[in-house]
C-alpha cells in the first residue's frame, strides 16, 4: 500500500468517527478512490477546460486537444505550438484559449515551475497559481487534491461541496464560505477526502463551475 493509499484509509476512519454524514457516505460509497494525475500541466489544462461546462463537454474538448497535439501529448510546448486559433477549433472559447496559451507560455519559459510546487504548502501553491489568468481558487484547490494529493483541501467554493453541505444540514440556501468552513470543521485534517464523498453523494464529478 502506498503512502497516499494509507492516508486515504486513515481519512476514512477519521471521517466515520467525526461526522455522521460522512459515516453514512463512507458506508454507502465504500473506500475513497481519489486518482492523482501524475502530470501537473495536464491537470491544470483539464481544470481550465472543465470550467463552466459539463463533464461530458470537457471530455470531448480534451479529446480533440489530445488528437490535435498527437504523439507530443498535452505539454506546454505542444499547446503553445497550437496557438489560440487551433485551440478554438478544438472547442475552446476565445477566453479559455487565451488562458491555456498564457499557462503554456509561463511553463515553457520557466516562469512557472510546476514540479517545484510540490515543495510549497497549500496556501503558497494557491497564491502562486491564482496569479495566472484563468486560474482561480477553485482550480487551485482541484490541483492540490488531484495533482499534489494534498489531504486537507476544503474546496469551499465548489458547487457540489456546497450542495452536499446544504443537504446534510437542511439549509434553505447554499452555504457561504464562512458556513462551509464552520460546518466542515469535523472533516479536518482530511477535507480533501470529505469533498470526494460530497461529490459522490450527488453522483457528480468534481467541478464547482468556478475558475
Amino acid at each position: 500500500m502506498t503512502g497516499f493509499e494509507t492516508m486515504l484509509r486513515r481519512a476514512e476512519r477519521h471521517l466515520r468517527s467525526s461526522c455522521p454524514h460522512m459515516r453514512r457516505l463512507v458506508k454507502t460509497h465504500g473506500p475513497c478512490e481519489i486518482k492523482v494525475r501524475p502530470d501537473p500541466f495536464q491537470m491544470l489544462v483539464a481544470s481550465i477546460t472543465s470550467q463552466q461546462i459539463s463533464g461530458a463537454a470537457a471530455r470531448s474538448i480534451l479529446g480533440r486537444l489530445e488528437r490535435g497535439v498527437g504523439r507530443a501529448g498535452i505539454t506546454s510546448a505542444s499547446v503553445r505550438a497550437c496557438g489560440e486559433a487551433d485551440l478554438r477549433t478544438f472547442g475552446y472559447s476565445a477566453r479559455k484559449a487565451s488562458y491555456l496559451m498564457g499557462l503554456a507560455v509561463e511553463v515553457a519559459d520557466g516562469h512557472l515551475d510546476l514540479s517545484g510546487l510540490q515543495d510549497l504548502d497549500d496556501s503558497d501553491v494557491v497564491a502562486r497559481l491564482v496569479r495566472l489568468r484563468g486560474i482561480g481558487e477553485w482550480t487551485a484547490h482541484m490541483f492540490l487534491i488531484f495533482s499534489l494529493g494534498r489531504p486537507d483541501v476544503l474546496a469551499h467554493s465548489d458547487l457540489g461541496v456546497r450542495q452536499a453541505i446544504r443537504s446534510f444540514h437542511g439549509l434553505e440556501r447554499l452555504p457561504t464560505k464562512a458556513q462551509v468552513l464552520k460546518l466542515a470543521a469535523p472533516w479536518r485534517p482530511f477535507a480533501s477526502v470529505a469533498c470526494w464523498y460530497c461529490w459522490r453523494s450527488l453522483d457528480a464529478n468534481p467541478g464547482g463551475k468556478g475558475a
